[in-house]
């Protein structure tokens, strides 16, 4: 028999992101992913014509004509960039600034750096959007992390803090 702690915070069911919360996070990292590479592309066709350097224009147009199988690895190489990057800073994608959702270890936490990393690498494992018609994905149950909704999780932060100082005496 498993004997609760209450002293120790730990992230429960109430607190998850829904799954409506989870796809448009994914719809949204997706979108603003394309757009800031896109975004890049257009700005580097600029510098290569303000500056006429043949070298970048010829890398530009490789690039437009690159094989699949290379640019799929490349964009898999940039996704893990994007997500590590942006997760690592502050817990959030993009998606989840909108959505107001953020990412934490079991205890409330934030996961360090090297899980955000293991996070993102899970992102590209073939069909992992799809795995969260079950509880959770698979970037997250790799991971052993959470997406949580900000404001449940911090009333259940606050309820659980304020319950651990009940009889404590504040001078």
């Amino acid at each position: 028999m498993e004997v609760l702690n209450y002293k120790k915070f730990r992230v429960t069911d109430e607190m998850f992101a829904s799954k409506g919360k989870r796809f448009l996070n994914y719809l949204i990292d997706l979108a603003f992913f394309y757009a800031l590479f896109m975004l890049l592309g257009v700005l580097l066709y600029i510098i290569a014509e303000i500056t006429a350097s043949e070298g970048l224009i010829d890398f530009l147009i490789e690039l437009e004509n690159v094989n699949p199988i290379i640019d799929r690895l490349l964009t898999a190489v940039l996704l893990v960039i994007y997500y590590t990057i942006l997760e690592s800073l502050s817990q959030k994608t993009i998606g989840k600034l909108i959505t107001r959702t953020k990412v934490v270890l079991e205890n409330g936490e934030r996961p360090p750096f090297e899980v955000f990393v293991k996070r993102s690498l899970c992102r590209i494992i073939p069909f992992d959007p799809f795995s969260f018609l079950g509880k959770k994905g698979w970037h997250d149950s790799i991971s052993n992390t959470y997406v949580v909704d900000d404001k449940v999780f911090h009333e259940q932060k606050t309820q659980h803090k304020n319950y651990l100082e009940l009889g404590t005496v504040h001078e």
